[in-house]
């Protein structure tokens, strides 16, 4: 069965942390342990040097293919570099028919030595044309239907790996049906008042909900008054975000919860006289909608039970080899109330496996695009 090993470091000099890094790794590579697929996670503190580091990594172990990203922060095991210089690899040495890096989508196609994509990790710069329609296309491409992934959060160039350094569109790792992997997406987000329908909607402009004003439900589901001042009412509603969920979509059976194919997305701008609000994503009616607000508490005990309950998958066929976690650029540490503390909560519930990560601009689960959540995709197997 499959071996996984982590290692991470930090610094302002790239090649001293890549050198920290094979150290950390060496340790864990046995006589046994020839890796044949590698992750490589670094802050954009690193961006110049991303094709240097790529090429060293090439060099240190032959043989072995790179996927990962760019961002403004990563993680590996309790430790997490946010807003600083920092560096996450982790090995495995999977069979290598039992796995495919893709550049481009449409090299996922079926072709003639029988590879098969049962689910794929996914790594995407965010403004790549038609994003969401490239997603879907890719989903339909594997037999689950299920991708995992995030997009890069660089500030100054969004880049990704497939074995080569990429600018734009959509790359990563398709794995086939011999790989099990088990995946849950959490929630940073609380619904503070009840799913409505969208009977009205014109591209990003909410009209009306349930058939009343969209404004108007708003200030009911939000407890504020009519005659609040418009200040006031900006002030409120820029802490707002609503929670949308496609027409046929499963919700949420939890209540105060929302479900797994809820996206969230922000309140850009309202119409007072007309009622209606302006939200970051095109809408359809027919589809759901909850407003929400963020919310430590909930994000927490969200993020312990979707740790559980993937472990617990992963236990019944065998144990955790290693795990990935790419989580909102917007939480992290700080949104939980300490430097450190979302990794080591999630390093913490998942036992003692390799783990790495990083901060996305937006995680994909299935063929979702979704913020201010985490996607956590544990590797499973006997030892």
């Amino acid at each position: 069965m499959s071996s996984f090993a982590c290692a991470h470091a930090g610094g302002a000099d790239w090649k001293i942390a890549l050198g920290a890094c094979c150290e950390g790794l060496r340790p864990q590579l046995q006589d046994a342990f020839k890796p044949s697929l590698g992750w490589c996670y670094v802050t954009d503190h690193y961006t110049q040097a991303a094709k240097d580091i790529l090429d060293a990594l090439k060099e240190q172990w032959p043989g072995v293919q790179w996927v990962g990203t760019i961002g403004v922060g990563v993680g590996a095991e309790s430790i997490e570099y946010f807003d600083e210089p920092g560096m996450a690899l982790m090995v495995a040495d999977l069979p290598p028919q039992s796995f495919r890096l893709f550049s481009d989508p449409k090299l996922l196609e079926a072709s003639s030595d029988g590879f098969e994509a049962f689910t794929a990790l996914v790594h995407a710069d965010g403004g790549t044309p038609n994003l969401s329609s490239e997603l879907k296309s890719l989903s339909e491409k594997t037999t689950t239907g299920y991708l995992f992934g995030g997009l890069s959060s660089a500030r100054n160039q969004h880049l990704c790996f497939a074995d080569e350094t990429l600018r734009g569109g959509v790359s990563g790792v398709a794995l086939g049906s011999e790989t099990q992997v088990f995946s849950r997406v959490t929630q940073g987000c609380r619904p503070i008042g009840p799913q409505r329908v969208i009977t009205r909607a014109e591209g990003n402009y909410l009209v009306t909900l349930d058939n009343a004003r969209a404004l108007d439900c708003a200030l009911a589901d939000l407890g504020l008054s009519p005659d609040i001042s418009d200040p006031e009412l900006r002030l409120e509603l820029g802490e707002v975000l609503v929670g949308l969920i496609d027409a046929g979509e499963d919700a949420s059976a939890r209540p105060g919860q929302f479900g797994a194919n809820t996206e969230v997305r922000h309140v850009v701008g309202v119409g007072r006289k007309s009622g209606l609000l302006v939200v970051a994503e095109q809408m359809t009616n027919g589809s759901r909608l909850a407003f929400c607000k963020r919310n430590a508490e909930a994000a927490r005990n969200d993020l312990l039970r979707i740790v559980k309950e993937v472990r617990e998958q992963a236990e019944a066929a065998g144990g955790v080899r290693g795990a990935l976690y790419i989580s909102c650029s917007g939480r992290g540490g700080p949104h939980f109330g300490e430097r450190n503390a979302e990794f080591r909560m999630v390093h913490e519930a998942l036992g003692d496996a390799p783990l790495i990560g990083f901060f996305a601009g937006g995680e994909i689960a299935r063929h979702h695009l979704y913020g201010y959540t985490g996607v956590l995709t544990v590797f499973a197997g006997a030892a």
